[in-house]
């Protein structure tokens, strides 16, 4: 089963690598340290180009899928359970909590733990429907893919199909800046997981990946700039990111570019990503990293 699983990861994820590495050239790349985000620049983003951000960014299962693999145990203490859909005022708030539910859901079921994702789906479910978007979701099915542990991998498929085509949904309906907060909502709670984990099972990939995410963050708030300005709700979540941001300022990522390779596994294409990178982060980086993720998460989560 769970190498049917990662088939079915490799597709999707595979695609949100290759747009990450549209814009380099072969060789040897390098994160610049000095990587502000001019607002005009990010206003000239194509929609294209804002397509090719979302996908790389906003798949709610990828930290999820590395944790098992490294064999990393499950563990109830990481979900958003304070998150009241019911408390949630503004289309705002709504949209950035389905993107951190959407996360955990996906952590919940790569773990199998199909049971307790059945609960989360009512929290999803009434956020989707009251920002308009629970057309793409087919909570029936999802149910009951839910209850039978032996369609993990089509439960996986219909919750990261649910995300993109409300993603795209929202982008191309003049809501850009829902599906923006939606994505951002999905980040935050997979880099939490992640640095929840490194505090108690160090691990050397785990590392490095969250190192990446300085990238990845890049991006986001790329996607983000536009919206800003829009109203004091947006503006917090902006200020929070350039919080999350001043932590990764001294990480420094070279990156070794690669031909992808592919191949056919059990009749499904596969594409393998041969870059190789090197993550420069030292203890105290990675600590003010840990401890910035769980301050603005915590804050988002909060009902108060």
């Amino acid at each position: 089963m769970k190498d049917k699983l990662l088939i079915i990861l490799l597709i999707y994820l595979s695609i949100g690598f290759s747009c990450r590495n549209t814009s380099r050239k072969s060789g040897d790349f390098f994160f610049p340290e000095n990587d502000a985000i001019p607002l005009e620049e990010a206003e000239k983003l194509s929609a294209e180009a804002i397509a090719d951000i979302s996908r790389n960014i906003a798949s709610p299962v990828e930290m999820a899928n590395l944790l098992l693999m490294l064999d990393v145990p499950f563990s109830s203490s990481y979900l958003a359970s304070s998150i009241d859909p019911n408390k949630r005022a503004t289309a705002n708030e709504k949209a950035l909590a389905l993107g951190i539910l959407g996360a955990d859901l996906g952590y919940l079921n790569m773990y199998g733990m199909t049971g307790t994702s059945v609960n989360m789906l009512s929290s999803i479910k009434k956020l989707s429907e009251e920002i308009s978007v629970g057309q793409f979701f087919d909570f029936e099915t999802i149910k009951r893919l839910s209850l039978n542990k032996n369609d993990l991998d089509s439960l996986l498929f219909l919750s990261i199909d649910s995300y993109t085509q409300i993603d795209e949904y929202l982008r191309n309906n003049d809501r850009g800046h829902l599906s923006a907060l939606m994505i951002i909502g999905v980040w935050l709670e997979g880099q939490y997981l992640a640095t929840q984990v490194v505090n108690e099972y160090p691990d050397p990939i785990l590392r490095d990946r969250i190192g990446e995410q300085k990238i990845i963050l890049n991006d986001l708030m790329l996607l983000a700039a536009p919206y800003c300005n829009r109203d004091p709700q947006f503006g917090n979540v902006c200020d929070y990111l350039e919080e999350i941001k001043s932590a990764f300022r001294g990480v420094n990522i070279t990156f070794t570019m690669g031909d992808p390779i592919s191949e056919e596994v059990n009749g499904a294409l596969v594409v393998t990503q041969t870059e190789t990178s090197e993550v420069e982060m030292t203890d105290q980086q990675l600590e003010e990293i840990i401890a910035v993720t769980k301050k603005v998460r915590d804050k988002l989560i909060s009902d108060d």
